[in-house]
């Protein structure tokens, strides 16, 4: 009995400690993760400081630089390089090879219209030469199937400038090649002694409008600003004025003169 009693007495504080161990496996304690709930420390949250996947930081590197230049505004090529219009008088040929019995010499008439060999009347007025091709082949639609037409310039007004006023030698002249307005000036004899160095240029922007600039070419004629001056476009008009004291003179007796008379006695 006595054996028992010392066995019991053994076996309680073993089963104690065991139970108090078992326990302790089973809780998760503060310096363990959980197996199946995330951490709120650990879990990465969307917010305004988190970069989105499909955002570019403002300083990367473009691979489009059309798209960083879009902004940007450059002249359009029919305003760096203007093509001919097409004006009054102007002579066209019109050559189809698949249809060669279209073959026609066509002329601008006052009205700005042509005469089509088979499509009638056709308003070409104003057009650049592949504009007129495109309305040509639209005329000749309904007689042909998908017509090709060339179209050559064969005769056409020729571009020119004027230049008016204190000139040696006012009119009209041909606009040959790239010309400045001092050099359209000397073309046109200079200037007369009577001539300001201030002038007029106007420049036709449209048909029925006109822009008028006052210049002062006096610095490029002593070396200065060159490389500013005005170049010409067809159809530009330079007027050169009349000194004020030109003006004043008209009006003075200069047959009385100055200077000083014997007195007859009267």
């Amino acid at each position: 009995m006595k054996t028992l009693r010392n066995t019991t007495s053994m076996l309680l504080p073993a089963m104690a400690m065991l139970f108090a161990m078992t326990a302790m496996a089973n809780t998760p304690s503060a310096n363990t993760p959980a197996t199946n709930t995330p951490s709120a420390t650990n879990t990465p949250a969307t917010n305004a400081n988190t970069p989105v996947a499909n955002a570019s930081p403002a300083n990367a590197p473009n691979d489009n630089p059309q798209a960083v230049n879009a902004d940007v505004v450059h002249p359009a090529p029919g305003t760096r390089n203007p093509r001919y219009k097409i004006c009054r008088d102007d002579i066209l040929t019109l050559t189809f090879p698949i249809a060669p019995e279209f073959n026609q010499r066509i002329t601008v008439m006052p009205d700005g219209y042509v005469n089509l060999q088979g499509a009638g009347s056709l308003y070409i007025l104003g057009m650049t030469v592949p504009e007129a091709v495109d309305a040509m082949k639209k005329a000749y639609t309904g007689v042909l199937h998908e017509p090709i037409i060339e179209v050559d310039l064969t005769d056409f007004q020729k571009p020119y400038f004027v230049v008016l006023g204190q000139v040696g030698k006012p009119g009209q002249y041909d606009l040959r090649y790239d010309m400045t307005i001092t050099q359209a000036v000397a073309v046109a004899g200079g200037f007369a002694p009577t001539a300001k160095t201030q002038l007029l240029y106007y420049h036709p922007v449209s048909p029925s409008m006109m822009e008028v600039k006052k210049l002062n070419i006096k610095d490029v004629l002593n070396g200065k600003n060159v490389n500013e001056e005005v170049h010409l476009q067809p159809g530009d008009m330079i007027f050169v004025p009349e000194k004020a004291i030109t003006k004043f003179r008209k009006y003075v007796p200069y047959s009385l003169g100055t200077g000083v008379y014997p007195s007859t006695g009267l």
